[in-house]
């Protein structure tokens, strides 16, 4: 194998593999990439045996070929190459030259014949969808999937797809995140998936705000391809739980609320929360919301803004992270806080238009214990 190429594109490439290559690999050779020289195209692959990614891009192909490489050494020395151009070449006892101006470096790699197939993606069902419509879905819910192994099930980005409409959710049980977007596919046609968080959050990398992805989806992995790049994941494992169960279907009292400045009163507050009880009150009265918190090691906060509540005085606790959270996954200079009581979850909607989804994202925050002041 021989090939040149320019090491600006040989650090984008390994930019995009290295976050798929694992620290610490179950395997050696999975610590490494697969790079292969075919047909004026190089493709680089890297696995951890859940998630893979398969890079593609055009180079000057002087010899074809394959072997694999260590991931990291590899892109700790393009990092500090000055050269433009490198001249890459590989014999057939896997030593790989890299040759940079007068430079020249040997890297010792593994056959290709010990790195993981990527799974055949033949017989997976095919959308087409925007990018920017599919990156606005994940983005919108990933950040309430749990960081907690213990609800494994919930560690991923749910995806149901039926009536021609594609249905993304996640939660870690204290907040809640959905979203949905039409998409061109035979409306009898049904599906539910769990991507994992680490596949959820590389996609999003790989997306752009203009052009088309292609999902492919089957039983037990997805893939999603986009500007010359391939993710494919399994998928979790498990029944996720019924979310619109979860979502209160009426509200009482709907109060609307300035994005921008209630961010920044919720940021205020939060300092004067403790680890322990990290939760502030909410107390609506008549046009006006005060948010407070009250905690010994710390001390007292307290501030407030108008808001169209017209209704007599009720109060509920959030914690200010989660709501932040929300907020800054929205868009809309206002959004809709609908809430019944201090026991009950508050529903929140982003009022601002959402590119490609069929209706606005909503999220669900569960309230906290009101502590007595």
């Amino acid at each position: 194998m021989k090939f040149v190429i320019s090491t600006q594109e040989l650090n984008y490439l390994l930019s995009k593999c290295l976050n798929i290559v694992s620290a610490k690999p179950t395997i050696p050779i999975l610590s490494n990439l697969l790079i292969e020289a075919i047909n004026d195209e190089l493709i680089f692959t890297a696995t951890d045996l859940t998630v893979g990614i398969r890079c593609f891009t055009d180079a000057k192909i002087l010899e074809e070929g394959s072997t694999t490489l260590p991931a990291r050494k590899l892109a700790q020395l393009a990092r500090e190459l000055t050269a433009v151009n490198l001249e890459i070449s590989t014999n057939s006892n896997e030593t790989t030259e890299i040759i940079a101006n007068s430079s020249r470096f040997k890297l010792n790699g593994m056959s290709r014949n010990e790195f993981p197939a990527l799974p055949s993606l033949e017989e997976a069902m095919q959308i087409t969808v925007k990018q920017a419509h599919l990156k606005e879905m994940l983005y919108r819910t990933a950040f309430a999937v749990s960081r907690e192994d213990s609800r494994y099930v919930l560690t991923g980005v749910f995806l149901s797809i039926a009536d021609g409409k594609a249905t993304f959710a996640g939660t870690d049980g204290k907040r809640l995140a959905r979203a949905f977007m039409d998409v061109n596919i035979d409306s009898s046609f049904k599906g539910t998936y769990i991507i994992p968080l680490k596949a959820v959050e590389e996609i999003l990398k790989s997306l752009l705000e203009e052009g088309d992805a292609v999902i492919y989806l089957m039983n037990d992995k997805i893939a999603v391809h986009a500007n010359q790049t391939i993710m494919i994941t399994k998928l979790l494992s498990g029944d996720y739980p019924d979310i619109d169960r979860v979502i209160p279907q009426t509200s009482e009292i709907v109060v609307n609320l300035h994005r921008e400045e209630l961010m920044t009163l919720l940021r205020q507050i939060s300092l004067f929360t403790s680890e322990q009880s990290h939760s502030v009150r909410f107390a609506f009265a008549p046009g006006e919301v005060t948010i407070s918190a009250n905690t010994m090691d710390v001390g007292e906060g307290k501030v407030s803004m108008p808001v169209n509540y017209h209704g007599k005085k009720l109060e509920i606790a959030f914690n200010p992270g989660f709501f932040l959270d929300i907020l800054r996954h929205s868009r809309g200079e206002t959004v809709s806080l609908a809430i019944t009581d201090a026991y009950n979850p508050g529903v929140i909607t982003d009022d601002g238009a959402t590119t490609g989804a069929s209706a606005s994202p909503l999220f669900v925050l569960m309230p906290m214990r009101l502590n007595e002041e």
